[in-house]
């Protein structure tokens, strides 16, 4: 969103973002110019063939002729693959038909020390021989994912040659094995971890079957037909919508990469054309709102259009369709270092790991110009960034770490965060405690108001959201000031409404020089008449990295020296404003020390409003 931006009114509710989950008509060519981010200059987006137009097509399964369709129906009722395809024969010994190629990179360092006998998790170093991998397990879940679903495979492919790294891989998977000999128990098999681990040894088979041991070979082999049997009966039970996109990918590439796959395949591709229907909103972001998730589900297609590759097959439109919508909204969360914001328990994911991603998925596009489809309001100004969440929380069946997060912002000026959240709940158990997960979803660590110290929507255990914001109201405009114009966003939710009958409005102004925000936030009744009596508040202003932040005499405002040595004025209304610690996480899973601005008092039932503005000084 920028200067030629036209006036937006409207309301989002859950309900509202539930149905964005069902696919709409084609977009004409107006609506995608809209779509996309425009230059700096203000001028037309460039151009996009039509192979990277962001156009929502067909989400249904390939055209498949009758016999297609009947084996697709008899595969879904339980017939084996050999019986549809051979009938008389028997069946064919378990084999690889192609070796994989995914543009995807992993992690280098992690490679090396698994190569030195540690997992390295997010910033936390584990030997192999401390990390329990059976049903009892009880892994934290960033642990969990990356052992149970082999995801290492990726860091260990990054970190030499197949000699170096075979080794590795072979004594891990022998010790998973050993520590799983039974198929369906324990988190390993939770249909996430089993899609990731299936699609993990598909593609990077070389790591753990190219050895001299056929013996071993075969065994392994077997338990790779075990596993795509198992996910064919059991993908649709996974815990929410991703867990089974990931899920139907590794069914797909089963049936591409393993023999007599024909069925499996026409299986998984009508059930990943219905489970993408339910997990990605019209404009490309998924229903969590997570970037986190989203950056997953792109990266499983790219994983999954390589197999396609591999068994020199076409891929499906249906691949290059999602991955042109769900690219830009993703890009719309960046800040001006290029890294991505934090928002619904994800990290400050670095600008080089989303390149990476950006640059396997072949996408070339700009930031989506308005993500509100997904729940967020995105204004830039030269070099100013501005992101607000401007929905509901997600609902459970879509959420994992869900965050009370509604009307909470983040903004930066050029490379610098000036203004963030503390993220991280999705990475808790690294460097992050598992005991401040539901602190870190609470509304008090985004940079929004809080009414009675209590969280706007209810934050549940295991990453679910209870009671609170149902609606939330947007009006966006530009705006004239005397010193020249302005984006203005003005939202307001109904979180606080049965608890304290108040409604929270939050009105933010960003010059179009990006020298400027302006804030007001108001607390308005929310039934006809307000109640009596007076209930305690506090804006809370997170504070990116490395600024030096010191109340003025006044107690009325703050000055926040950033590393360059440029001064920015953060002034308020408000009687006074405090200074707190407080936790920034970023991409690597990694806490760093900040500070927080924090307005807080007593406001009325009745009402009440508090203005505030951060201004560059100079």
């Amino acid at each position: 969103m920028n200067a030629h931006s036209a006036e937006l009114s409207k309301k989002v509710s859950r309900e509202r973002l539930e149905k964005a989950g069902q696919m709409a008509m084609p977009l004409g060519a107006e609506q995608r110019e809209d779509l996309i981010e425009r230059g700096d200059d203000g001028g037309r987006p460039e151009d996009l063939a039509a192979d990277r137009a962001l156009v929502v097509t067909d989400f249904t399964p390939p055209v498949a002729s009758p016999s297609e369709r009947l084996m697709r129906f008899a595969f879904g009722m339980g017939v084996s693959h050999s019986t549809i395809v051979a009938p008389f024969r028997k069946p064919l010994r378990p084999r690889l038909l192609a070796t994989v190629q995914s543009p995807l990179e992993g992690d280098r360092a992690a490679g090396m020390a698994l190569r030195a006998g540690h997992f390295y998790i997010h910033g936390v170093k584990a030997p192999f021989a401390q990390v329990d991998m059976g049903p009892l397990g009880n892994l934290s879940p960033p642990f969990e994912k990356v052992v149970q679903g082999f995801t290492w495979l990726q860091d260990l492919s990054s970190s030499g040659a197949l000699p170096q790294c075979r080794p590795v891989g072979e004594r891990l998977l022998a010790a998973w094995l050993e520590a799983n000999p039974a198929t369906g128990k324990g988190p390993a098999w939770h249909v996430e971890n089993a899609g990731l681990r299936l699609m993990n040894w598909l593609v990077h088979a070389p790591l753990l079957i190219s050895g001299t041991d056929r013996t071993q070979r075969d065994r392994v082999l077997g338990v790779i037909g075990d596993t795509a049997r198992w996910l064919d009966r059991n993908v649709r039970k996974a815990d929410d919508r991703l867990g089974e996109v990931i899920g139907w990918c590794a069914v797909i590439a089963a049936g591409l990469l393993l023999p007599e796959g024909k069925p499996r395949r026409l299986y998984g591709e009508a059930g990943l054309a219905k489970a993408l229907g339910e997990a990605v909103g019209i404009d490309g972001g998924l229903l969590s709102r997570s970037p986190d998730a989203q950056m997953q589900a792109i990266a499983s297609l790219i994983d999954l259009r390589a197999c396609y590759q591999a068994a020199e097959r076409e891929p499906p439109k249906l691949l290059a369709t999602m991955l042109q919508m769900l690219v830009p909204p993703l890009m719309a969360l960046t800040h001006g270092d290029g890294g991505l914001g934090n928002w619904q328990g994800s990290g400050a994911t670095r600008a080089s790991r989303l390149n990476r991603l950006i640059a396997a998925s072949g996408v070339r596009t700009r930031p989506l110009k308005d993500p509100n489809g997904w729940g967020y309001q995105r204004v830039t100004a030269r070099k100013s960034t501005l992101v607000l969440d401007g929905a509901p929380p997600p609902q459970g069946k879509h959420a994992r770490h869900g965050c009370a997060s509604t009307l909470a912002f983040e903004f930066s000026h050029g490379e610098q965060r000036l203004i963030v959240n503390c993220g991280g709940a999705a990475l808790a158990g690294g460097q992050v405690p598992v005991r401040i997960e539901q602190g870190l979803r609470a509304t008090a660590a985004h940079s929004t108001m809080v009414l009675g110290d209590a969280n706007s929507t209810a934050v549940l255990i295991d990453g679910k959201l209870g009671s609170g914001v149902g609606e939330v109201e947007i009006d966006t405009r530009q705006v004239k000031l005397e010193n020249g114009s302005a984006t203005r966003i003005e939202a307001s939710h109904d979180g606080y409404a049965t608890r304290f009958g108040l409604l929270h409005r939050r009105i933010l102004m960003l010059r179009d020089d990006g020298q400027e925000l302006r804030g007001e936030d108001v607390l308005v009744p929310s039934g006809r008449k307000g109640k009596r009596g007076k209930v305690p508040f506090a804006i809370r202003f997170h504070l990116g990295r490395h600024i030096e932040a010191s109340i003025s005499d006044g107690g009325k405002g703050a000055s926040l020296l950033l590393p360059d040595g440029v001064l920015w004025q953060f002034v308020t209304g408000a009687d006074s404003v405090g200074l707190e610690e407080s936790l920034w996480v970023d991409g690597n899973g990694k806490p760093h020390p900040v500070q927080q601005l924090v307005i807080e008092g007593l406001a009325s039932r009745g009402g009440g409003n508090f203005a505030w503005l951060l201004k560059r000084m100079g």
